[in-house]
């Protein structure tokens, strides 16, 4: 049953948003179990025979075949649970036949993996879905009402978002997990075609059964265009021993290999499109974070695009009940038990999640363990292996004891003999390139400036002078004259000066991680790299509209600055 709770005033709301208050309820559930026919009900009373249930948990997923095996390897009881109806839910509690089965992850972990795999691989070929497709089977149709509910609500939705809009203004976000498979699926038949775009966002760090299920769905949907999206100029593992391998709090995985690559498809996909609709398999149950978002709204990155989530207020309840009713096809890695399959190394994944990758990709698992030890080491851990193995690594914040995480730092001083002057010392030797920098706080002239000084000038639309740049190609000496402090809305001098430094440590730390175009609303910044490493970093002068965006969006003017902040 669903609830919506409003946090304000400690009390149960109708809709989403409170009809006292006006503020965004928080959506709750309950999920019964009707000891009766075995299986998780959405109501208190069974539709099959009519009885009275009890409460259970919030959530639930199925447990598939190839899970439950695992779990009873685990346990030292093999098949224990074939003919059960076994369930996972909140907490990612076990219950097998509405009774809780005590797991322990921490022991599982512990666990011989040779042994766990020998085993799983041995009794795989007697393990069977004749007693769980027979308990799903039961579960539809315990559930067909709520079902029903959930799909005709959604699709309505979704032709309501998208009246108006032509097919190829509209993609789906589509990651091969079951979220967006779902969305995929509620949209292709709420719009009666399955010829609408889906962009797939390769990260390079994929689950093996993501992108078998991608080939999958390919063949199974041939007329619906698939594209992919993908940041081919960087490498994970060479990034991971240049600035540190991504954790829960400096993910930057998601900026170069998610959010830079896909922004900058959506732009070449769409160029001349006036307005984009994208369909997202966001849920709000899914995380505290994800629990505010809207569920349509403008993109923070694309004016033009709208950014719409049927499914935000589904369960995992739900989006497995849609899944089996429908008879969709999904990723095989659900199978083997993983709740989520986003990257396979992602910080933010669970010990289980870690547990399975042990058992059914080893190589991948302990090549990677072994690259975070040698990390770990390298920044002066003396207990290296227990410092991975505990999950520590998952914390880590900031840059100390990472070579690279230096460039982050500005030198300068106040010049002594001009005022709103400032005397920087870089890093890194000044290029042409160096100047583009500054386009965003206006317009770069090279003629009135003094070129024995290599000078030059920042006008504002009206051509007086804001900055007066001073830096030879090939020096590392720079000055900066602050004529006009209004710079990139800056409210006095010091402020101006806080966002010359933050270019200058752009400059610095750049490593074409593609987070400056990914912020810029107006196109207006391309950024590559060649084969031998050199950043090209361009502003377009006749898309740059001076907003200051790409400057203050980040802590200290660079995505990699906050990445790699250093404890002084």
């Amino acid at each position: 049953m669903i609830k919506y709770w409003c946090i304000k005033d400690n009390i149960e709301a109708k809709e989403s948003i409170c009809n006292i208050c006006g503020e965004r309820t928080e959506v709750q559930s309950v999920i019964y179990w009707c000891d009766e026919c075995n299986v998780p009900v959405y109501e208190d009373k069974c539709p099959i025979c009519g009885s009275h249930l009890r409460r259970l948990t919030s959530d639930v997923r199925p447990v598939f075949p190839e899970e439950r095996l695992l779990i009873e390897i685990a346990l030292g009881k093999p098949f224990a649970y074939i003919k059960s109806s076994v369930w996972n839910g909140t907490g990612n509690n076990y219950y097998a036949d509405g009774k809780r089965i005590n797991v322990s992850v921490k022991k599982l972990m512990e666990l011989d993996d040779n042994y766990v795999r020998n085993e799983y691989n041995r009794l795989s070929v007697d393990n069977t879905y004749e007693y769980f497709n027979k308990i799903i089977a039961k579960f539809i149709r315990a559930n067909e009402d709520r079902y029903n509910y959930i799909t005709k609500e959604a699709m309505s939705y979704i032709r309501d978002k998208a009246a108006g809009y032509d097919l190829n203004e509209m993609f789906v976000s589509f990651s091969g997990g079951k979220d967006s498979t779902v969305t995929s699926d509620l949209v292709m038949k709420a719009l009666s075609t399955p010829r609408i775009l889906h962009i797939f966002g390769d990260t390079t760090l994929e689950f093996p059964e993501t992108m078998k299920y991608v080939e999958e769905f390919k063949k199974e949907h041939p007329k619906t265009p698939l594209i992919s999206s993908r940041n081919k100029d960087k490498n994970f593992e060479e990034l991971c021993k240049q600035i540190g391998p991504p954790s829960r709090v400096m993910r930057w995985c998601c900026t170069i290999f998610k959010t830079g690559a896909i922004s900058r498809k959506i732009d070449m996909l769409f160029k001349n499109k006036k307005r984009i609709l994208t369909f997202y398999g966001i849920r709000r149950s899914e995380s505290a974070s994800r629990s505010k978002y809207d569920r349509d709204s403008d993109s923070p990155k694309i004016a033009k695009q709208r950014t719409v989530s049927p499914i935000i207020d589904w369960f995992d309840f739900d989006v497995w009940l849609y899944m089996l009713t429908a008879k969709v096809n999904f990723n095989n890695a659900y199978r083997l038990g993983y709740a989520r399959v986003g990257c396979w190394c992602c910080p933010n994944n669970s010990d289980w999640s870690g547990f399975l990758s042990k058992i059914h990709m080893p190589g991948q698992y302990f090549h990677f363990r072994d690259m975070l030890i040698e990390f770990a080491r390298d920044i002066g851990k003396k207990d290296a292996e227990v410092y991975i193995d505990t999950g520590k690594w998952k914390a880590r914040q900031g840059g100390n004891g990472i070579e690279y995480a230096k460039t982050s730092v500005v030198s300068f001083a106040p010049c002594a003999l001009e005022e709103n002057a400032f005397n920087y010392e870089l890093q890194k030797n000044i290029t042409e390139e160096f100047f583009e920098l500054f386009k965003p706080f206006g317009e770069l002239n090279y003629e009135m400036g003094n070129k024995r000084l290599g000078e030059v000038y920042v006008l504002d639309h009206n051509g007086n002078v804001l900055l007066r740049i001073q830096g030879r190609v090939g020096s590392n000496q720079l000055k900066v004259i602050i004529v006009n402090h209004r710079i990139a809305g800056s409210r006095n001098i010091k402020n101006a000066e806080e966002k010359i430094k933050c270019q200058i440590t752009k400059y610095q730390m750049c490593m074409a991680c593609l987070a400056c175009e990914a912020v810029c609303r107006h196109d207006a910044i391309k950024i590559s790299q060649d084969k031998d490493g050199r950043i090209n970093y361009r502003i377009d002068d006749n898309r740059c509209k001076h907003c200051g965006e790409c400057v203050g969006h980040f802590v200290g003017g660079c995505y990699m600055r906050k990445v790699l902040a250093i404890k002084r």
